[in-house]
């Protein structure tokens, strides 16, 4: 059994207007991971996912990749925290935030 892991991360390239949130928020939920996602202003994706070490690992670099509209130029990955988990709406496992 993994431990399990908080992971924030960024992804640039053409990554809004093309699903990609969508697809994130798809994606997290098939895989029982918890977090967010949103657009941020400069026209990147921010995510936090939290579970099992291993599916982190596994949805981060389906990050990499996206929906089929998406181009991916990078994806910065960090360690995430509890305070940036917590930022998800109140009794979902996983959100799409607003974009700050």
């Amino acid at each position: 059994m993994s431990d399990d892991a908080i992971v924030h991360v960024t992804v640039r390239g053409r990554v809004q207007g093309v699903g990609y949130r969508a697809w994130v928020e798809d994606q997290a939920i098939l895989n029982d991971l918890q977090g967010w996602v949103r657009n941020r202003a400069d026209g990147s994706v921010e995510a936090v996912f939290a579970g099992p070490a291993d599916d982190v690992t596994a949805m981060v670099a389906a990050c990499h990749k996206g929906p089929p509209a998406a181009r991916v130029n990078a994806v910065v990955e960090e360690p995430g925290t509890a305070d940036q988990l917590a930022l998800r709406r109140p009794g979902k496992a996983f959100s799409v935030l607003t974009t700050p």
